[in-house]
């Protein structure tokens, strides 16, 4: 067998004669290629999902064996992928999925989608996309196309992805083709999903930007080929600190509001008729998910290497983060008012997850909201249809039923997470008072609680 289709057998250089990228379109073409998914999480199968429809056989590598069991039987972990759509392509023969990093050597094309977590001090934690690039260059054959789709700083693909490459003595743009197309995934977007959403791509060379681009082309409606690597590792934090600052902004507006005795919520409805020159941002308890909380620190740490200072993007995660503080002392001046004391109250969280109708808390601000209400001597239950239970600092919390008798102990309410699928007429008939950080009882009619917004009292005492 030669070198350019054995298993694991990337050489220091291309065969005479033999032009890799030309071969790789050609199978990217006719659909023979093989693409591997190292990383089956929020981003890696929904990507493995949308290869395997296009016609691709997918190979879907990850470490977590419980991950591995789940897809092999049929079923999905991730509320937007369907388990009949995994279940028919593993049925197919269109997915595998493997925790043996040797299947790797069959790919043609592979994406890493692995988490990028930021420690404590806010600096990137690059660990995981470490140990993926080695594993692919271990195994993986020459000419692979590796895409890397995990948000990072700018500077990643080329400063540390590129030089694992080099090190095996192979010439990026003719041996391996390298390139970094950020993830766009919005968990629980009814309009849009992978396919759909536009896929920026940025090559290291020329011929990188071009087989990458052929291949998103077959699975993605649109793609974006951008001039580098670095332009679109930057496309990703722009659209997420656009995001970060903006919710800032209305979140500070929020407080100013309170202040001023205004509703919050007003100002931004009637701000939101003018047609043009402005766009609708709404407050909310804080700010969570795998990207707005953590994608804007990836380009501060990297301007703090260069010796500047993000201000824009330090101001509004210090605002951000100050929220669930504040409505923990809504809480609290809530209770007051009804001659209750934070310290010994039974207090209901309605909604865990980051945000309304999804199955996920990641830097959710609950988490956050619970936390401070027990440090201040609260009883803390939680209310959730889209999760059950979940476990942070080692302990285990289980959703209550939300039922009037419930609504009845709780001295108090807080909605976090506003889902389309509560009965927010139960907890305004029922509770005693109702501190809504959402505006989700805004339609409600006639309610027998006390309920108060971020900003103004929305009923009176």
């Amino acid at each position: 067998m030669s070198s350019t289709t054995a298993r694991g057998s990337m050489t220091p250089s291309t065969p005479a004669g033999v032009d890799l990228r030309a071969r790789l379109l050609e199978r990217i073409s006719d659909g023979s290629a093989v693409v591997g998914v190292v990383g089956l999480g929020y981003v890696g199968l929904p990507l493995a999902v949308e290869f395997a429809k296009a016609g691709f056989r997918v190979i879907g590598y990850d470490v977590s064996q419980r991950v591995i069991d789940t897809l092999a039987a049929g079923k999905s972990h991730i509320h937007d992928v369907p388990a009949s759509d995994v279940a028919a392509l593993i049925k197919g023969g269109k997915l595998m999925v493997t925790r043996d990093p040797e299947q790797l050597g069959d790919v043609d094309a592979v994406s890493i989608a692995v988490p990028t977590p930021l420690v404590k001090t806010r600096d990137p934690d690059m660990s995981f996309v470490d140990r993926a690039t080695d594993t692919i260059t271990a195994h993986c054959r020459l000419g692979t196309l590796v895409v890397l789709e995990s948000t990072t700083y700018p500077g990643t693909t080329r400063e540390l992805v590129q030089p694992k490459f080099l090190r095996r003595g192979l010439v990026i743009g003719v041996d391996v083709f390298l390139a970094f197309s950020p993830e766009r995934v919005d968990p629980g977007n009814p309009r849009y999903n992978t396919k759909n959403t536009p896929k920026v791509v940025g090559g290291l060379t020329p011929a990188c930007l071009e087989v990458a681009s052929a291949l998103y082309a077959r699975c993605i409606d649109t793609v974006v080929p951008v001039s580098s690597p670095e332009a679109a590792e930057l496309v990703k934090l722009l659209e997420n600190t656009f995001r970060s600052v903006n919710i800032g902004l209305v979140n500070e507006m929020a407080i100013v509001c309170d202040r001023l005795g205004v509703n919050v919520w007003e100002v931004i409805d009637a701000a939101a008729t003018k047609p043009f020159g402005f766009m609708k941002f709404v407050p909310g308890p804080g700010i969570g998910g795998h990207c707005i909380p953590l994608d804007p620190h990836y380009l501060a740490w990297k301007m703090r290497t260069l010796n500047y200072r993000t201000r824009f993007i330090d101001v509004a995660s210090e605002i951000n983060s100050q929220m669930p503080d504040f409505v923990v002392e809504k809480v609290a001046r809530a209770l007051n008012d009804v001659r209750r004391s934070l310290n010994g109250s039974r207090v209901l969280v309605i909604g865990v997850a980051y945000k309304k109708n999804i199955d996920d808390i990641r830097e959710s601000p609950a988490l956050d909201v619970i936390r401070l209400l027990e440090e201040r001597g609260s009883t803390v239950v939680y209310h959730d249809p889209y999760i059950p239970s979940f476990t942070e600092d080692r302990r285990t919390r289980t959703s209550v039923t939300l039922t009037a008798e419930e609504l009845g102990h709780a001295d108090g309410v807080v909605i976090v997470t506003d889902h389309s699928n509560i009965d927010y007429q139960l907890i305004v008939d029922h509770a005693r008072v109702v501190v809504d950080t959402r505006n989700a009882t805004a339609r409600v009619s006639n309610p027998s609680a006390r309920i108060v917004s971020l900003s103004a009292a929305l009923s009176p005492a």
